[in-house]
């Protein structure tokens, strides 16, 4: 059941790879620098899409592997590294965040930018971000989630079933719980819009 899921929302996001960066913008780019400046050392991106964060990384990382379960948005991410030069090693390899293929504790930084909303079982994805993140790592994360006003919730409520439909991405997660379920401890969180988009920076918590 989980792998037919998994392979819907993938059809889903190489269908729309072609235009799925103008949907993005609703993350905009002073929210893309502000997060990407923290990131150092060995850095995940998990669900990198079509590349769109590439160009805010800082110079003096050490390596970048981005992740993606779709072909086509890794296809068009492939076209963006053609045309640039960077400081630093970059791989791009297709993998469910869900079953990341790293060892325990390899990365400084995890980025994720509006990723949860399709991840089938968000906690597990979550779970294994905090499994690949170094102990004193840290997880960065731009996401959009459930409103806190009792009105705009239960309208994102109604209109989830259309928007999963149309591209797999559910507008009313609860992430601030998942995150919590996932084992993970909240260093910053801050509303960009509303209480819907946040930005949100994690440490994994391991004992």
């Amino acid at each position: 059941m989980k792998s037919n899921i998994n392979e819907k929302i993938k059809k889903r996001y190489n269908r729309i790879s072609g235009i799925y960066e103008i949907m993005d913008r609703m993350i905009k780019e002073q929210w893309r620098q502000d997060l990407l400046s923290q990131v150092s050392g060995k850095v995940l991106e998990a669900g990198i899409g079509t590349g769109a964060n590439l160009a805010y990384y800082p110079a003096d990382i050490i390596s970048l592997t981005g992740v993606d379960f779709s072909k086509g948005m890794l296809k068009h991410a492939d076209a963006k590294l053609e045309n640039a030069d960077f400081n630093y090693p970059v791989k791009l390899t297709e993998a469910d965040i869900q079953e990341l293929p790293f060892p325990d504790n390899t990365f400084d930084s995890i980025v994720s930018t509006c990723v949860f909303c399709s991840v089938p079982d968000p906690v597990q994805g979550l779970k294994e971000l905090r499994r690949v993140c170094k102990p004193n790592g840290h997880v960065y994360m731009l996401e959009h989630m459930r409103s806190k006003n009792i009105v705009a919730g239960l309208a994102m409520d109604l209109l989830n079933p259309i928007t999963v439909r149309l591209w797999g991405a559910n507008i009313n997660r609860e992430t601030l719980d998942n995150i919590k379920l996932a084992g993970l401890k909240m260093e910053e969180n801050e509303q960009l819009m509303g209480t819907i988009v946040r930005k949100l920076v994690l440490t994994p918590y391991k004992k």
